[in-house]
């Protein structure tokens, strides 16, 4: 099993109501607006889609609607951010029955381990509980598990692996990646900020988080690196970068959520313990998104 996933695969919001209660047709919506973008998959219920606050049955409901509202037009994956392995096994099982195509394996949430042989048991272990194909999420600086070169060719006999989020903040990965396992995965790069020069290094596909307001531009800066169209790329990337930036802050949900609000695609209403904006710091993140949406290119419209 390889199929090769590419392209653009957005971490999108979960959309809810001002009390907290999900908001399924308004991610649907959302999904929509992505998927006539251009866009190539979906990852639902990443940390971007507050996963680590919603029920297990809220996750299910969530992935039960989705599924049926993209109807096969993209791959649909969901994040996997259970405590324990159990509930992580539970969880690809009933995703599995659910439809999805497949899903982006992160590490046990609550537990910081630094020791190699544990992440292991634990990829290994949620992997061979389905058939689908997992892309695992690397983001030692959030999770607390490093997953270098070297632990990715350990598990590369792993054969439903088939793609990795490289989220490290570290470009030198994706170039000790490609020396170390060679194209056994597909590469995808996790941090925004880093887009450019990831894509200059050699990747199959970017799950996007902040450009999920700004769908458009987004898939034609993706493009543009995809036709080596560096002297265009980098006119948009330095227009985008501001925003990109949203990406990599703590509250990187409430961030991107009041941008995709401002660019008419949402709601910014989060799941506590994250708590709306308020005060100087919203105002100085809305800043960044109305100069953004000011002075936002102009694209070609999709054929």
């Amino acid at each position: 099993m390889k199929p090769h996933w590419s392209g653009v695969f957005p971490a999108i919001t979960t959309q809810l109501h001002k009390d907290g209660s999900l908001d399924l047709p308004a991610t649907a919506a959302h999904a929509e607006a992505l998927i006539q973008s251009g866009i190539t998959g979906l990852v639902f219920l990443g940390s971007l889609g507050e996963n680590q606050s919603m029920t297990a049955e809220e996750k299910r409901a969530v992935i039960a609607d989705m599924v049926e509202a993209v109807d096969g037009r993209v791959p649909v994956l969901s994040g996997v951010a259970e405590t324990s392995l159990t509930e992580a096994v539970r969880y690809v099982r009933d995703g599995e029955k659910l439809g999805l195509d497949g899903f982006m394996l992160m590490p046990p949430m609550v537990y910081k381990s630094p020791d190699a042989a544990e992440s292991l048991h634990h990829f290994r272990s949620v992997a061979k509980a389905t058939g689908l194909p997992i892309m695992i999420y690397n983001n030692p600086l959030s999770y607390g598990h490093d997953l270098t070169p070297e632990l990715f060719a350990k598990l590369a006999d792993q054969k439903n692996f088939v793609a990795l989020k490289e989220s490290s903040g570290n470009t030198r990965r994706i170039t000790d990646l490609h020396n170390v396992v060679g194209d056994r995965y597909a590469i995808f790069t996790g941090v925004d900020d880093l887009a450019l020069e990831s894509a200059i290094l050699g990747i199959d596909g970017w799950v996007a988080g902040s450009g999920i307001a700004f769908p458009a531009e987004n898939q034609y800066f993706w493009e543009l690196t995809r036709a080596g169209q560096w002297d265009k790329a980098v006119e948009i990337y330095r227009w985008f970068a501001p925003l990109l930036h949203l990406d990599t802050h703590p509250k990187f949900v409430q961030y991107i959520k009041l941008a995709v609000q401002e660019a008419g695609l949402g709601k910014e209403w989060t799941r506590a313990p994250r708590l709306t904006l308020t005060g100087a710091e919203r105002k100085a993140v809305l800043k960044v998104i109305h100069d953004g949406i000011a002075s936002r290119p102009k694209v070609p419209k999709r054929k």
